[in-house]
């Protein structure tokens, strides 16, 4: 009789025992995860310098001005995106080295392949206890650059004020600079045209003949190659437009192509 009781308790012991770890393990990966220093209104910086933004919910014409594509309207639910450019010394600190050819810890990374992107990024989370950071998807890249704007870039039509807002059209051999140097867009974001063209996680389409009507990812396309955006430090002004949009081989090295994370909420 007392060798079944123990029996009976010891289940339902050793079941708690097992859920509490659960809940213990899951409770420290989330506050990991929430781990986060506030820098500012609705910016948050993690563990390694990463600053983030939070952007709100609302629709826009993504591809508006691009006459290679059908403009199309996208509704957008809320998410983070980089404040900045993910610099050398935030890719040092997570995956320990740094292939970029112009060294400095405030430039961006350069000659990352997009293959190379999503080790990082899933270095990131593993390092961060979290499966939330990403890529942005081609439509969220726009809408966060274009910032609520309907003009060729963010800050209106004259290019002759891109000078205040990007780095471009460079000499070759100049190269990339420190992010953050010239002005942000109005939600805040810095070098969303210019410095280094950004990978995002959509595979190229020639348009966006049946895009989802959200942000999404665009289902199938060309996945030997991925779309960038937001032009170059060599570039010039036409192709640092908000709806400007280009593509390059996802294991090419490029010194003209880094990246911005994006993030879930």
């Amino acid at each position: 009789m007392s060798r079944t009781s123990w029996t009976m308790v010891s289940v339902p012991v050793i079941s708690v025992i097992a859920v509490a770890l659960t809940l213990a393990l899951l409770a420290s990966r989330t506050d990991t995860d929430t781990q986060h220093r506030a820098v500012g209104p609705g910016i948050r910086a993690n563990t390694v310098g990463i600053e983030m933004v939070a952007l709100p919910e609302g629709e826009f014409v993504m591809g508006a001005g691009n006459d290679d594509v059908t403009a199309r309207t996208v509704r957008v639910a809320p998410f983070e995106i980089g404040r900045y450019e993910v610099t050398q010394a935030q890719w040092q600190a997570v995956l320990g080295r740094n292939r970029s050819k112009f060294k400095d810890p405030r430039r961006p990374v350069e000659q990352a392949t997009w293959l190379e992107v999503e080790e990082f990024i899933q270095a990131l989370n593993r390092s961060e206890g979290t499966t939330h950071y990403r890529l942005p998807t081609e439509a969220e890249w726009e809408y966060a650059a274009r910032a609520g704007s309907t003009t060729a870039w963010y800050f209106g039509d004259d290019a002759a004020a891109l000078v205040r807002y990007a780095w471009f059209g460079g000499a070759p051999g100049t190269g990339s600079h420190a992010v953050g140097g010239k002005q942000a867009n109005p939600w805040g974001l810095f070098d969303m045209s210019g410095n280094v063209w950004e990978w995002v996680q959509d595979c190229w389409h020639d348009n966006y003949d049946g895009a989802p009507a959200d942000a999404a990812v665009f289902p199938g396309g060309d996945c030997n190659l991925r779309v960038v955006r937001g032009g170059g430090w060599d570039s010039a002004p036409a192709y640092l437009r908000s709806a400007a949009r280009g593509s390059l081989e996802a294991g090419l090295h490029d010194i003209n192509v880094g990246f911005r994370l994006a993030r879930g909420r």
